[in-house]
């Protein structure tokens, strides 16, 4: 019986104190994390940045594949002047033809693009200066390869890489 009055007696402290508990969840709000002006500029910079660098790794991709594409094409052109080249050979060097073009239209694009989010983002238009004229460097590849001067649309493409390399160097300091 003793034992029954003490398992009671505790059972019946415990019990209230449940009752009595928290029966709702904390929640803990976490402000969003507020960001200073100098924080702001660093991160478009940052930002700014990566999208050159990333045109700088495309366009150097593609004028080292166009290399081998553009002696390609030429040496189909030389055969089809000699009439010895076949229908489908043609028909290929024709798609190639089409397929660069393209890619160079493509950067035209994107890089008129990226100018026009330069000159709009108050925190890039320092670097605008620098990076104006690559998309028209980019129109004149897209003028030479529509007439079939592939080789010097390549070393244009090149022009425009080291434009963007000196906008990376000076987006650094």
């Amino acid at each position: 019986m003793k034992r029954i009055a003490i398992t009671l007696f505790i059972t019946l402290v415990l019990s209230p104190s449940t009752a009595f508990s928290q029966t709702r969840g904390r929640s803990t709000r976490t402000k969003p994390p507020t960001t200073t002006p100098a924080q702001r500029v660093s991160q478009v910079r940052t930002q700014g940045a990566t999208r050159v660098a990333d045109q700088i790794k495309h366009l150097t991709r593609f004028t080292y594949l166009l290399g081998g594409v553009a002696s390609g094409i030429a040496a189909v052109d030389e055969a089809v002047r000699r009439n010895e080249a076949s229908p489908a050979i043609v028909q290929r060097n024709q798609q190639s033809k089409t397929t660069v073009r393209t890619s160079i239209q493509g950067f035209r694009e994107t890089l008129d693009k990226l100018e026009i989010d330069f000159r709009a983002t108050p925190e890039l238009q320092p670097y605008y200066i620098k990076l104006a004229g690559v998309a028209a460097g980019a129109a004149a590849a897209e003028e030479q390869a529509a007439a079939n001067q592939f080789d010097r649309a390549g070393r244009t493409l090149l022009d425009v890489v080291g434009r963007l390399a000196d906008v990376l160097v000076i987006m650094r300091q």
